[in-house]
């Protein structure tokens, strides 16, 4: 399977690489996508983004595609670590799906030494709003480094929820406080915009990424 396009930010030699996959519903050069990218990279990493198929194929102005089932496109994100040249440590995840998709496949990469850590940026837990419906029970067994930056009031899995779920001590957890499903708290409830969020998460990444080096 041929590997994507690229969006490259902080591409110099020997940085550790994060690559980051797109959500479900939105291209990877949103302005959410570029501010998270250019955060990063401003803090030292090499960011690398990328599109699946679905999505990819979306930029042609055809039929939109569907999404498909996560199992699907995992080829996808495998191929996309195939066709990435990195001098220096990687790191993989995403976006929602993304980082989902990104998690099914870190566990076998770490073991064979490929990848040093996985971020997800907003983890889809359950459906919105429907916590019988579990995504994430892989992660009670990761022995992949794991960060997972999310929102205290995500639809996709709040506070309240992920608390109780059982997760393996390799996972880390960053919340942002009333942040939703895109980190975004309400300014009236915190006096904090998306921007402040966003530069919390990518500092944390960050600092996560050197931890994860010193191992």
């Amino acid at each position: 399977m041929a590997g994507p396009d690229f969006l490259l930010n902080g591409d110099e030699p020997g940085r550790t690489t994060v690559l980051l996959a797109h959500g479900a519903g939105a291209p990877m050069d949103t302005p959410w996508m570029t501010t998270v990218a250019e955060g990063l990279a401003a803090h030292g990493l090499r960011v690398a983004r990328f599109e699946f198929a679905y999505m990819a194929g979306r930029r042609t102005g055809g039929p939109k595609q569907p999404q498909p089932k996560a199992e699907r496109i995992v080829p996808e994100y495998l191929a996309a670590i195939d066709a990435l040249t990195c001098d220096g440590p990687l790191i993989i995840g995403g976006k929602s799906m993304g980082g989902r998709i990104a998690s099914m496949i870190a566990d076998d990469l770490c073991k064979q030494g490929r990848i040093a850590g996985l971020v997800c940026l907003g983890f889809p837990f359950h459906a919105p709003n429907k916590p019988d419906t579990m995504r994430g029970q892989h992660l009670a067994e990761m022995s992949c480094r794991t960060l997972i930056c999310q929102g205290t009031r995500d639809r996709f899995g709040k506070l309240e929820e992920v608390e109780g779920y059982e997760l393996s001590p390799q996972v880390q957890l960053c919340w942002l406080e009333d942040g939703d499903h895109d980190l975004k708290p309400r300014k009236k409830v915190t006096g904090l915009g998306i921007e402040d969020h966003l530069a919390t998460t990518c500092l944390a990444i960050a600092d996560w990424c050197v931890s994860v080096q010193a191992v």
